[in-house]
């Protein structure tokens, strides 16, 4: 779905924020992608830089400029955008992209909660495109894949709420796990931070060091209760903690919850697994995950356990493809109707 540009057969790509961890993960998935051509990069740096200047690893394979741009001008060169830029900034240029003609996938938490009043309160800022707020399409193919083939804007999730939802979400539909009884303990490596230099992700200050942060207040909770919610159709209020690993990349989640009925290990494993049966990128284990075992791909890895009186439902992803990157080629694969797996196996 969704027409091409001018490059042939290939859809024409446009990324905003082109200088982030995310962005460069993005363009390394894109440059293997055969129906994708990676055609206007956006930053507000001064000048002109080469990706290849910002993005060492990119140097002689895209022979691209990062250009301070207006939503306007990226449309006319791309059909479909990609924002990395963060919070508040991203909406206002994907409102201007949307009436421009594009299709978007956003990557900030903008589109993602179910109304401006929550944005507001967790957010601390005014929603710079409210209608579009509570309508925008979840891009999390394995719960939403029907609705993401056909939107224009789709709001690729978080990381952090990847790892939980994909985790509850199988238990809690099968009526396995008491609703209003559940834990979410993550583990992210430092890159979830993102690139911009932060006194907390300073290597003297994470390295050898384990943290937890944003308890009770980070700004994930709210995601994950919203999103499992609409997929089970169950009112959810989960205590959700962050932690810094001094570890590049990879979250592992560990979610605890009450049992409503007495179930084995393997049960609780046959539950999960038929629900993930024939999904590409979810690996159901009888094994205990690693983030190692996911690092650099687009599986997410989940196991379970029952730990007397407590279900135990252990997550692994990268944090920067699935949990990010790596999602929004999904969704991009969907919207234009290419094999799901595309420039991901």
């Amino acid at each position: 779905m969704g027409a091409t540009g001018t490059m042939g057969n290939k859809i024409r790509v446009g990324i905003l924020g082109a200088t982030g961890y995310t962005a460069v993960e993005l363009m390394k998935l894109l440059l293997r992608h055969p129906h994708a051509e990676i055609t206007v990069l956006t930053s507000r740096q001064e000048g002109r830089p080469s990706v290849g200047s910002v993005h060492p690893s990119l140097h002689g394979r895209l022979p691209l400029c990062l250009e301070d741009l207006e939503p306007r001008v990226v449309a006319e060169r791309a059909d479909c955008v990609f924002s990395c830029l963060p919070h508040a900034a991203s909406a206002e240029a994907v409102s201007a992209l949307l009436d421009a003609g594009a299709r978007v996938v956003d990557f900030s938490a903008d589109y993602r909660l179910d109304s401006p009043a929550s944005y507001r309160e967790w957010y601390e800022h005014e929603h710079p495109d409210p209608a579009r707020v509570g309508g925008t399409v979840y891009g999390l193919p394995e719960l939403f894949r029907e609705r993401i083939s056909e939107a224009r804007l789709v709001a690729n999730p978080g990381c952090y709420p990847t790892s939980a939802i994909l985790a509850l979400t199988p238990l809690l539909k099968a009526g396995l796990i008491d609703v209003a009884d559940i834990i979410v303990d993550s583990k992210s490596g430092v890159s979830g931070a993102g690139r911009t230099p932060k006194l907390a992700t300073h290597f003297p200050e994470c390295n050898e060091s384990f943290s937890a942060y944003g308890v009770g207040r980070h700004r994930h909770t709210p995601e994950i209760d919203q999103v499992i919610g609409r997929a089970t159709g169950q009112s959810v209020s989960v205590i959700f903690t962050p932690h810094l690993v001094p570890m590049d990349r990879g979250i592992l989640t560990t979610a605890y919850s009450k049992p409503l009925r007495d179930a084995s290990d393997a049960e609780l494993t046959a539950a999960v697994r038929e629900f993930y049966r024939g999904e590409p990128f979810v690996r159901v284990r009888d094994s205990l995950p690693a983030t190692k075992d996911v690092s650099g791909t687009n599986f997410c890895d989940i196991a379970v356990r029952r730990v007397r009186q407590r279900v135990l439902t252990i997550s692994c992803i990268d944090n920067l493809i699935k949990g990010a990157s790596g999602a929004a080629v999904q969704n991009f694969n969907l919207m234009y109707g290419f094999p799901e797996t595309t420039a991901l196996l």
